[in-house]
């Protein structure tokens, strides 16, 4: 599987990224920087990875959904290939309007540093073919703006497409109907709050991450 990895200044999990895609898929992952204009050619993912870009400042993930690099990863996600977003992540696909709704303030306006427990509700997605609908997981959260939040007509729909594919199992940070973690309308691009690149090894502690990149090894992924 090609994939490659979205760099912005203040990024911080770019690296623990690169690892996890590297064990599962065998093929480290091109390191790009958010000034570059254009992507690898060919890649099968690409991932917006957590940290705090532009150090948070206007809002989470406002400044970095500006980025020239961000007019190269909308058109390949048109194009239907599959885009990862997680924590910082997520924030810039909603501010660059690749997912709706926005991540604001956690509720209790505190930084959430955490293993928390997720209910997968759905599991027919390329980033959730290896998991069971209904399943419990276990992934870290470490955020301050993970409140998502978005119009009762659009949460309506999301629910009735099919689209939160993760659940918080308890509250974590006041988000809407629990959600933590959304699909776009065609099913490439996907948004979420916790980091399974922190668990994709059991001598870690978590591993339950580990199957969200092997099953999109196996959707996307092109023969060697």
């Amino acid at each position: 599987m090609k994939s490659a990895v979205i760099v912005f200044p203040g990024s911080n999990c770019d690296r623990d990224m690169a690892c996890a895609l590297e064990l599962v898929t065998g093929a480290r992952p091109a390191m790009v920087w958010h000034r570059d204009s254009e992507l690898p050619y060919g890649l099968d993912l690409i991932v917006v990875p957590g940290g705090f870009s532009y150090g948070d400042y206007l809002r989470s993930g406002a400044m970095a959904a500006l980025s020239p690099v961000m007019r190269a990863v909308k058109e390949a996600a048109d194009h239907g290939v599959a885009l990862l977003g997680v924590c910082n992540g997520f924030q810039v696909l909603a501010e660059a309007r690749l997912l709706p709704g926005a991540l604001m303030r956690n509720a209790g306006i505190r930084f959430v540093c955490r293993d928390v427990a997720l209910r997968v509700e759905n599991s027919q997605s390329a980033f959730t073919a290896r998991y069971e609908a209904g399943e419990e997981i276990v992934l870290p959260v470490a955020h301050h703006d993970g409140n998502y939040q978005a119009d009762t007509e659009t949460l309506d729909r999301l629910e009735g497409e099919g689209r939160v594919v993760f659940r918080y199992a308890s509250e974590v940070n006041g988000s809407a109907r629990g959600i933590a973690g959304i699909l776009n309308e065609a099913g490439n691009v996907l948004g979420m709050m916790p980091h399974p690149e922190r668990a994709v090894e059991a001598a870690h502690g978590l591993a339950d991450g580990r199957r969200l990149f092997e099953g999109l090894l196996e959707a996307v992924g092109q023969p060697a």
